[in-house]
């Protein structure tokens, strides 16, 4: 049997188990129990710190991310300036200058452990330059990160000319998730339409959706009902997240008791938005003013896979951000009060095992089997990673060191290895 290529000793796990140590053969891990015997070509003394699978996002714009301040600043700070803001930057995108954009922010999410993304991408422009940027950016990252992409009619399906078959040649291209935002669209019957429209076209394909919906503080957005319904009607259960569903804070408790149950019928992925939902929603109250997040800690309850996105960083509608996860998680706990021990470890959850199973990733986890995809915490748990926004240690992907911290007093060391963090652009190998 072949010695391991990488043994990580005395690891705290998140499920509490501690001194275990994470033996990794081929790019997988092969085993995962104390005091292992074997010697490998690399080890890692973890000194009891925590151990977690990578942080994934569930809801991002890969597209727009980074371009903050073009061709103007969102002075009002909201939805729809930052809209109207996207549609004048849009003829004077070039595909060069969202690649260029999109690779810098993947180094940020890779040196932050941010292993594997679900971008929504526009499909609006005729030319589908956005969609062919991220695509060829997709291939180059593969080796570090998992970057999946939705066909995001960002106008509105049916408000926006051509956005059906402009979306229908981007999955031609090999976007792998249909998407959509009905409250955008004209009128509530439009909006219900899109998603019909939406929802059979990824029936035909057999591919999974990730719609925007809701997105608003109107009680009376209910494009999640229909999301669920034609969920049930086509047989998709399992395969439709819904991303938002801000409303749903807006919406009287009688109505909820009647949707949750829907939308559990339907096995619908939730995700929230907690930094953006916070910003953006709210912006028409005085006081008392909503804080915008969807029912996070009932969808939970009720069964739901909720997981949390960041959405947006440095771009039309956020002009802050920096890839870190965990800095989503604590603002998700703090926005629905999930400061129980329990509700803090579901936030952290909220941003690696819930997203993870939403997209569908194959061999996530810490077990023997998965892929040797890991982060090294400076913390003890789950909790203190989220308190103290943990430093980074190591970033391994396929049982290799990716990414490690360079603060003098966190310094890994690695045998053979000099740590530093991982440069797309300027790396052509595997």
């Amino acid at each position: 049997m072949p010695a391991p290529d990488l043994i990580v000793r005395n690891a705290t796990l998140p499920d509490g188990r501690r001194g275990q140590d994470i033996v990794v053969t081929a790019g997988r891990i092969a085993e995962v129990r104390p005091a292992v015997a074997a010697e490998a070509a690399q080890e890692i003394d973890a000194a009891g710190q925590l151990v977690t699978p990578p942080f994934v996002d569930a809801h991002f714009h890969m597209d727009s991310t980074l371009s903050h301040g073009l061709p103007r600043v969102n002075r009002s700070g909201t939805l729809l300036e930052g809209i109207a803001l996207w549609g004048e930057l849009k003829p004077d995108l070039t595909a060069e200058a969202i690649a260029a954009r999109a690779l810098e922010y993947c180094d940020w999410a890779v040196a932050r452990g941010l292993l594997a993304i679900r971008s929504h991408v526009d499909v609006c422009d005729p030319r589908l330059l956005a969609v062919e940027a991220l695509l060829a950016v997709k291939r180059q990252v593969a080796p570090w990160l998992d970057l999946q992409l939705v066909a995001f009619p960002q106008d509105g399906l049916l408000r926006s000319l051509g956005a059906e078959a402009q979306l229908l040649r981007a999955l031609d291209l090999g976007v792998e998730v249909v998407g959509g935002i009905p409250h955008f669209e004209r009128t509530m019957a439009d909006g219900a339409a899109s998603v019909r429209r939406l929802c059979e076209i990824a029936a035909e394909r057999g591919l999974p959706v990730d719609m925007h919906c809701d997105e608003s503080d109107d009680p009376l957005s209910r494009h999640v009902e229909t999301l669920a319904a034609e969920t049930v009607r086509l047989g998709l259960q399992g395969r439709v997240t819904g991303s938002h569903l801000t409303s749903m804070h807006s919406m009287d408790n009688y109505y909820v008791s009647k949707l949750i149950p829907l939308m559990v019928e339907a096995e619908l992925g939730v995700v929230a938005n907690p930094l953006i939902n916070i910003t953006l929603q709210g912006r028409h109250d005085t006081y008392p003013k909503r804080r915008g997040m969807t029912r996070v800690p009932e969808l939970m309850a009720a069964g739901l896979t909720v997981a949390f996105g960041h959405d947006c960083v440095m771009d039309p509608w956020y002009g802050l951000g920096s890839g870190d996860m965990l800095e989503v998680a604590g603002m998700g706990l703090h926005v629905a009060q999930m400061t129980g021990v329990e509700a803090m470890r579901a936030c952290f959850d909220a941003v690696t095992v819930n997203p993870a199973r939403l997209l569908g990733l194959e061999g996530y986890g810490l077990a023997p089997g998965c892929r040797a995809d890991f982060v090294l915490l400076q913390a003890a748990d789950p909790v203190e990673a989220l308190r103290l926004r943990a430093e980074r240690l190591a970033v391994v992907r396929a049982g290799r060191v990716i990414a490690a911290a360079s603060r003098r007093d966190s310094v890994l060391t690695l045998p053979g290895q000099e740590a530093r963090r991982v440069d797309f652009r300027r790396r052509g190998d595997g």
